[in-house]
C-alpha cells in the first residue's frame, strides 16, 4: 500500500488509462482518461449485474487496446456498500482500484465547469481527475479468515445491539407489571431472578403458589444459595406490588417472548464465540499478541476484523491514519489552537484502540504506565492518549511479526 504522495503520482504513467467510476445502487458510470485529463470514448453505463461486469470491463479492454495503454486504474468513490462487488470483481480480474474520498469528490466538483452542477457523469469526471493527481487511497480488501473475521464481528455487534434491545423492554416489563421485583434481586438477569420470571405470572397471581411450589421450579436450575427466604421476600413484594393487572394473559405473553429472544441471543453469541476462536486459531503470532497484559480474545478478533492483514502494512502509522488517530493542528500566526485527533477513519478501530490502551494503563505494566505519566506530563491529557496508542499499535505489530517468524520456524519454513 503506497501512502506517499510522490509514489502515488508516480504510479500514474502516459501508459496508464484511468477510469473513474461513479457508484450507484442499480447503475453504475465510468468514464476513462489518460495521465493529462484526456477523455476516451463515451461514458459508460453498466449495471451492477454479472452482464454490467462484463460489459464494463469489455469496454475497459477495448479502450486499452485502441489507445495502446499498458496498465489500468480504476478509481471509485466509496458509496456504503454498493461499491463492494465491484471492487472484489476488479480484484479477481487483477486490475487496480483506488477509492476517493467522497468529501474530495464534494469540493472540487466545480473546477473544470466553475458550476455546482452534480450527475453521475460528472462525478465519474471528478473521480478520474482526482486519481490522476494521486489523491486517492488504496483500500484493503480481507480474504480468507480475516474476511470470515470481518463479517463475524459485524454479526457480533448486531447480536449486541439486539441484546441491549431486548434487555430495554424487560426492564420495562418489570416496571409496569412487577416494579418491586428488583428490590428482592438486584438484577433481573440472574439465574435464581430469571428461574422466578420463567413462572410466567404476574404479582397476583405469584401469591397463589405456595414457597414448596416456587422452590421445586426454582430448583430446577438453582441448586444453592436460594432458597427459602428469597421466595419470602419475593412473595411479601408480590402482596403489596401495585403492578398493572389488565391484559395479564397478553403480559405474560409478553414476558415469555421477551425471555425466549433473550435466551436465543445468548446462545447465538455462544455459537458465534466458538467459531471466533477458531478463526483466530488459524492467523499465526496471536497467542504472542494475547500474552500481552490486557489484550483478550474479544480485543484481538475486533483488532484484525477492522485492520485486516498486518502484511499489508508496511508501517503503524498506517493503522493509526486507519483509525482517525492522527494528530490535527490548528494554528495561525501567534494563535497555537488545541490539537486534536483527526476521527477520520474506523470509529470501531478507534474505540477499540482506546479500550485497549486503557486497559494496558490499568495493568501491572511499569514501562507504559511510566509512558503514560511522561506523556500527560509533557502535553493534554488527549495526546497522552494518543501518545499510548501510538505504543499500543507497535507493540501489537511487533508481537505479531515476532509470533509470524516463530511460525515460521517451528514449520521449517525459514
Amino acid at each position: 500500500m503506497n501512502y506517499n504522495q510522490n509514489k502515488k503520482i508516480a504510479q500514474i504513467t502516459s501508459q496508464t488509462l484511468i477510469v473513474g467510476v461513479d457508484i450507484a445502487k442499480f447503475k453504475h458510470v465510468a468514464r476513462a482518461q489518460d495521465f493529462r485529463g484526456m477523455e476516451f470514448g463515451s461514458p459508460c453505463y453498466f449495471e451492477n449485474t454479472k452482464e454490467g461486469f462484463e460489459h464494463f470491463l469489455n469496454w475497459i479492454m477495448e479502450i486499452k487496446k485502441e489507445q495502446c495503454m499498458e496498465n489500468v486504474i480504476v478509481g471509485m468513490e466509496p458509496t456504503g456498500h454498493y461499491w463492494f462487488n465491484l471492487a472484489h470483481m476488479l480484484k479477481e480480474n487483477e486490475i487496480k482500484f483506488v477509492a476517493v474520498n467522497p468529501l474530495h469528490v464534494k469540493k472540487s466538483k466545480e473546477l473544470d465547469d466553475n458550476s455546482p452542477t452534480k450527475n453521475d457523469v460528472k462525478d465519474a469526471k471528478v473521480i478520474a481527475q482526482l486519481v490522476k493527481d494521486g489523491r486517492y487511497a488504496e483500500p484493503t480488501i480481507p480474504q480468507g479468515v480475516y474476511a470470515e473475521l470481518r463479517v463475524a464481528k459485524k454479526i457480533r455487534d448486531l447480536l449486541t445491539e439486539d441484546l441491549q434491545t431486548v434487555q430495554g423492554q424487560v426492564h420495562n416489563w418489570i416496571d409496569r407489571y412487577f416494579p418491586e421485583f428488583l428490590t428482592v434481586f438486584k438484577k433481573w438477569e440472574g439465574k435464581a431472578a430469571l428461574q422466578f420470571l420463567k413462572v410466567y405470572a404476574l404479582p397476583h397471581e405469584i401469591v397463589n403458589f405456595t414457597e414448596h411450589e416456587l422452590l421445586a421450579h426454582l430448583r430446577k436450575t438453582v441448586t444453592r444459595s436460594v432458597g427459602l427466604s428469597k421466595i419470602r421476600k419475593l412473595k411479601q413484594a408480590a402482596s403489596r406490588s401495585i403492578g398493572l393487572r389488565q391484559g395479564s394473559e397478553m403480559a405474560k405473553l409478553e414476558l415469555k417472548t421477551l425471555l425466549a429472544k433473550y435466551e436465543l441471543i445468548h446462545l447465538k453469541f455462544e455459537e458465534l464465540d466458538t467459531k471466533i476462536d477458531c478463526l483466530l486459531d488459524e492467523i499465526p503470532g496471536v497467542p504472542q499478541m494475547l500474552a500481552i497484559k490486557g489484550v483478550g480474545r474479544d480485543t484481538v478478533a475486533g483488532f484484525f476484523a477492522e485492520v485486516g492483514d498486518l502484511k499489508e502494512y508496511t508501517h503503524p502509522r498506517q493503522i493509526i491514519k486507519l483509525a482517525g488517530l492522527s494528530l490535527k493542528e490548528n494554528t495561525s500566526g501567534k494563535h497555537k489552537g488545541k490539537t486534536t485527533i483527526t476521527k477520520r477513519g474506523r470509529k470501531k478501530l478507534r474505540a477499540l484502540l482506546f479500550r485497549g490502551c486503557i486497559s494496558l494503563i490499568s495493568h501491572i505494566c511499569t514501562r507504559t504506565r511510566s509512558l503514560y505519566e511522561n506523556c500527560r506530563k509533557s502535553f493534554r491529557e488527549s495526546e497522552g492518549r494518543f501518545c499510548i496508542q501510538s505504543f499500543f499499535l507497535c507493540t501489537v505489530e511487533l508481537v505479531f511479526k515476532e509470533g509470524i517468524k516463530k511460525c515460521a520456524l517451528a514449520n521449517g519454513i525459514c
